[in-house]
């Protein structure tokens, strides 16, 4: 392959949608063995108080480099996208979070269809893998660049990254790190792949886990857990779909926490001040610290602040002070 003739380059074709993608792009965009073709991205969507039509930040990134074309199709599978994504003549493809299935003919490309995934697969493949790597206490984490096959995250392992985890870290910006971390994988191993010089090796069955795609369900903090499973759950789920507790005064949404040891003769579910003066929810086995908080129709405020509203004008905090 002539790295410098324009003729020798790959035929790329990148799909992608969310924020983790975005390094991605930009990497590839800039690949000396690649000829980017064209962008495949979600349809743009409503968003913010006016609902305005709102193109995904990998749309957001091709119209700032000057991509073109750039598909949106509602379902990738219909024949109409795949007759408009095969008309482009690739001979790879390059997916991150892209969030739909990939048909078969962009399985079958001279080079394949690789995919970044931010896990260390066969661990947390599906839709929601860094929620899934927090809410587990997993203390290692890192990027997968695996061929695709028809299955959900199962293809063979190209290459992986390993990233250590401190258990400080909150999903959307271990998100940022590890997308990072996806757009160097990608750059380092990518013309080996091209040249032939790198083979996939097949999953392993075991320590394989599936995630699933969440709702604002799963944001519900229940104090029948632990303390630190709770905690994990606030750092899990920011900033979508958030955390709240259900109490006497209404929902309170929680964006920071951190666990703390039992008080004697607590209740489960109940509110409690702190030695801070700040607000604590009891636990099945110690208490949870509410640091930053929002109120149902108030405003971000910290535990503190809350803990005074609430003494004001409601019976349902205790005091836990010792």
């Amino acid at each position: 392959m002539d790295d410098n003739g324009a003729a020798d380059r790959v035929r790329t074709l990148f799909l992608g949608s969310g924020a983790f993608a975005v390094p991605v792009l930009r990497r590839l965009a800039a690949h000396p063995d690649v000829m980017l073709i064209g962008v495949v991205t979600a349809p743009p969507r409503p968003a913010g108080r006016h609902q305005v039509l709102t193109p995904t930040p990998i749309g957001a990134l091709a119209a700032e480099l000057g991509l073109e074309p750039v598909l949106t199709p509602s379902r990738l599978r219909a024949p109409d996208a795949i007759e408009a994504v095969r008309s482009l003549a690739p001979d790879l493809a390059v997916l991150a979070d892209y969030g739909q299935i990939v048909p078969p003919p962009l399985l079958e490309l001279p080079h394949g269809a690789l995919n970044l995934h931010p896990s260390l697969l066969p661990r947390h493949r599906g839709a929601s893998p860094i929620p899934a790597t927090i809410l587990a206490g997993d203390d290692l984490t890192g990027v997968t660049l695996m061929r695709m096959d028809a299955g959900v995250d199962t293809g063979p392992i190209v290459a992986q990254a390993r990233f250590a985890l401190d258990g400080t870290e909150q999903a959307d910006e271990l998100e940022e790190i590890l997308a990072e971390e996806a757009a160097t994988l990608l750059t380092d191993r990518l013309r080996p792949w091209l040249r032939g010089e790198l083979e996939a090796r097949p999953q392993p069955d075991e320590g394989a886990t599936l995630t699933r795609p969440l709702g604002r369900e799963d944001g519900r903090l229940d104090p029948l857990r632990s303390a630190v499973e709770i905690e994990r759950q606030v750092r899990a789920l920011q900033p979508w779909p958030g955390t709240f507790l259900e109490t006497p005064s209404g929902r309170i949404k929680v964006f920071a926490s951190e666990p703390l040891p039992p008080l004697p003769d607590q209740q489960p579910g109940t509110l409690v001040t702190d030695d801070r003066g700040g607000l604590a929810l009891a636990t099945s086995d110690g208490r949870l610290r509410l640091l930053e908080v929002q109120p149902a129709g108030g405003r971000r405020m910290t535990g503190p602040e809350l803990a005074r509203g609430l003494h004001d004008r409601s019976p349902a905090v205790e005091d836990g002070r010792p």
